[in-house]
């Protein structure tokens, strides 16, 4: 008898042990899901579920969910675009269906590759000749030539989202600091706010002409270290997507709740010290989301900055091929739009992460 209640206690506690395991399990998931959800990996805890022991008839539905009915969605946009395409017929050709694009997409990125290797095998013959005159003579002067040739698509796009992260910063810069003293001042935010509702509506289009100008006539240097298309670019997307982390800021400061604030008089804490220890942290969630208002909006506004600025990035790429008039160029405008937008998708994965680090909150 002994051993048989000996027996019942060791399957009891190897049952405890492997309940504690599977609790352990189902919570490191929870976590990670907070994550998974951030990166737009969400589908990856059912399967997880599963492999932990969960409902198999649960969780395959709530994979159907997260990542079966979503590619259920694209494949049936693909499929309609596909025959729908070719019925639309315009000057250049019948619009592009999936499979043209894709070939663009292809040629598009084969062409930054030869150009690659066109620009290796320019700094290559340099340097040869470089060397042959040292060989000869070895005080001779030597040159060194940048390679000129034209920017690929890849080159475009790098050069895009420089240009919006320089216009995201400096905006963000001086919008941030702005929206603290809005929210902690009621006079401030009386002064300011009618110029922010007058400057806050106004089209790219619109700022473009005045940003050229001004840039044309104080930006004057032999030697400038950026453009000035990129300068103007960069400024556009400045002076349209800064409202929006500076409204949110400033709400995000208002909303702080007074009984912190007032514990910070009483405790008489400097300045700065209620700013870095009440105000910032208190408002992060609003701030972040103002961050990532702007930074869709700048991504939006970049691309008719560079088409009129003529930056060389993805809204010069499009007004490019759109002058270009080939029989090609509808399916390149196409890469480009499924880039612009698969782009500000990932800008956007990558602010929610951010917010997410700082602020430790759930976000979507």
């Amino acid at each position: 008898m002994n051993t048989a209640i000996t027996a019942n206690n060791a399957e009891a506690l190897k049952a405890a042990e492997k309940a504690k395991r599977q609790e352990r399990l189902h919570t490191r998931i929870n976590k990670a899901n907070k994550y998974l959800n951030v990166a737009g990996l969400g589908w990856v805890t059912p399967i997880l579920k599963m492999f932990a022991g969960e409902d198999v008839k649960t969780q395959s539905k709530e994979l159907w969910r997260l990542l079966g009915v979503p590619v259920a969605a694209i494949l049936l946009f693909l499929a309609v675009w596909g025959q729908t395409a070719p019925m639309v017929k315009t000057s250049l050709g019948a619009i592009p269906g999936p499979t043209q694009v894709w070939e663009q997409t292809l040629n598009l990125y084969d062409d930054h590759l030869r150009e690659r290797k066109k620009e290796d095998a320019f700094y290559e013959r340099q340097e040869k000749r470089n060397a042959k005159k040292l060989e000869k003579n070895p005080d001779a002067k030597i040159k060194i030539r940048q390679y000129t040739g034209k920017p690929t698509y890849i080159d475009q796009i790098f050069t895009s989202l420089q240009t919006v992260f320089m216009g995201f910063l400096i905006g963000s810069l001086l919008a941030v600091p702005l929206g603290v003293f809005c929210g902690l001042s009621p006079t401030v935010n009386a002064a300011l706010n009618p110029l922010i509702q007058i400057f806050k509506p106004v089209s790219p289009l619109a700022w473009l002409p005045l940003v050229t100008m001004v840039v044309s006539a104080l930006y004057v240097s032999d030697n400038p270290m950026f453009e000035k298309a990129f300068v103007t670019s960069a400024i556009t997307v400045t002076l349209c997507s800064l409202w929006p982390t500076l409204i949110n800021t400033a709400v995000g400061v208002a909303s702080i709740d007074k009984d912190l604030m007032n514990v910070g008089r009483v405790l008489r804490l400097k300045w700065d010290t209620t700013l870095t220890k009440l105000v910032l942290p208190s408002s992060l969630p609003y701030i972040f989301t103002g961050l990532r208002l702007s930074l869709g909006v700048g991504w939006m506004v970049l691309i008719a900055a560079e088409m009129l600025a003529q930056n060389p990035g993805l809204g010069k790429f499009v007004w490019d091929e759109f002058q270009n008039g080939s029989s090609q160029s509808l399916a390149k405008i196409m890469v480009a739009v499924f880039t612009i937008g698969i782009i500000g998708f990932a800008l956007d994965r990558i602010m929610s992460a951010m917010q997410a680090m700082f602020t430790h909150g759930e976000v979507r």
